[in-house]
């Protein structure tokens, strides 16, 4: 792989050993993957947060690092609420070890917004045609096909590492020649909400890292992409779709979609994952699996209103959206819910506690069972509502 005089000289320690270290990790992934170059990243989004997935080895790792971040860098969900860990019966020791964790990256200059939707936050992270290096799977999916920018799937420690050189190789999901279609499925059905979920957990586990593109009867919003490419992340490992006539338009003409491979599915193939993953008996309602925008938290508060909750219900948002809008928590909250930040029930050991947790997410319906060992239910926003609402 070619490196410039600068980048010769950062990987000859001439910046220091982190930085050194840094470069080895990139260049063995450009190594690897046939890149022929690192390209500059505008923003990197961090995963290896949660205390419970990197443990003592992986915090040990990051705290032996220094210097600051040279590009806008954001973290992924941590294992807790880090204001209101006591409230989800996280115990001190792994409070401790999360919150080590977190000055960690601080003190690397990593911005503390704990969280798997970054677009929702900053629009300055990513625009059309960017390059990134972000690493949390829904928030890739939704950056490549949604946004339009360009980044692999890195993992914690090559995102960390582009964000302390600024660079990524060029490789993968950096190439227009590596964003054609691969799929292109045919949506007999009209959807809504959580049914995209349903769509993606089907999906993914078809296309597996192939590049699908939808012809829908319907016009998915901005939070059913998010919900649409998360669930193929999880169930596959999906990191960019395309919806005709939604999001930005793949590099081929509609001539070069006759020639791949073709799938159709209708609604009772979508009604089919309701059916067979019902939410009866769980212990435990669980939304925001990617976060919840404000115009989900206001859906949530509107069917939770003058209601109490009958069972656990918690609703996972980013922090920052929390504090732009305390009336909506505060509305939510007199339910009796309980609104979590910085975290959500995939990597917070606070699931595990819980024998069946019921959620609207395709994403969180493949991860919770073999992350958290907890059964996991499917139904609609407003089945959830009912749920713990004790209404079902």
């Amino acid at each position: 792989m070619y490196l410039s005089r600068e980048e010769e000289a950062v990987a000859r320690g001439e910046r220091g050993d982190t930085l050194r270290r840094m470069m080895e990790i990139l260049v063995a992934l450009g190594d690897i993957y046939g890149a022929e170059r690192l390209v500059p990243v505008r923003s990197v989004q961090i995963a290896g947060v949660s205390f419970k997935n990197i443990g003592d080895a992986g915090l040990e790792w990051i705290s032996d690092l220094s210097g600051q971040v040279v590009v806008p860098s954001i973290l992924n969900p941590a294992g807790m609420d880090l204001e209101r860990w006591q409230e989800m019966g996280i115990s001190k020791d792994f409070a401790a070890k999360q919150q080590a964790t977190i000055e960690a990256y601080r003190r690397l200059g990593v911005t503390i917004d704990c969280t798997c939707t970054p677009y929702q936050l900053y629009d300055s992270l990513a625009s059309h045609g960017d390059h990134l290096a972000w690493s949390e799977s829904s928030a890739i999916s939704y950056a490549n096909s949604v946004i339009g920018a360009q980044t692999n799937r890195e993992g914690g420690p090559s995102a960390l590492a582009a964000a302390l050189v600024g660079k990524t190789p060029l490789y993968g999901y950096h190439l227009d020649e590596n964003r054609k279609p691969t799929h292109l499925v045919s949506v007999n059905a009209n959807l809504s909400g959580s049914d995209y979920g349903a769509l993606g957990f089907i999906m993914g586990s078809i296309v597996k890292d192939g590049v699908p593109l939808f012809q829908m009867r319907s016009r998915p919003s901005k939070d059913e992409l998010k919900t649409l490419g998360a669930a193929m992340a999880a169930s596959g490992s999906v990191a960019l779709y395309y919806v005709d006539g939604v999001t930005p338009a793949p590099p081929t003409s509609p001539a070069a979609w006759e020639v791949i491979e073709k799938i159709a599915l209708e609604k009772p193939d979508i009604d089919e994952v309701y059916e067979k993953y019902p939410g009866k008996d769980a212990d435990i309602v669980a939304l925001g699996c990617p976060h919840c925008s404000q115009e989900e938290l206001e859906k949530i508060a509107g069917l939770l209103a003058g209601h109490k909750v009958q069972k656990e219900l918690w609703v996972c948002t980013a922090r920052k959206i929390a504090d732009s809008f305390p009336d909506l928590v505060a509305r939510i909250e007199e339910s009796g819910a309980k609104v979590f930040c910085d975290t959500c029930m995939v990597v917070s050991p606070a699931s595990e506690r819980y024998q069946k947790m019921m959620v609207n997410s395709g994403k969180a319906l493949s991860y919770i069972p073999g992350l958290c060992g907890v059964r996991a239910g499917f139904g609609s926003l407003e089945e959830c509502i009912n749920a713990a609402l004790g209404r079902n």
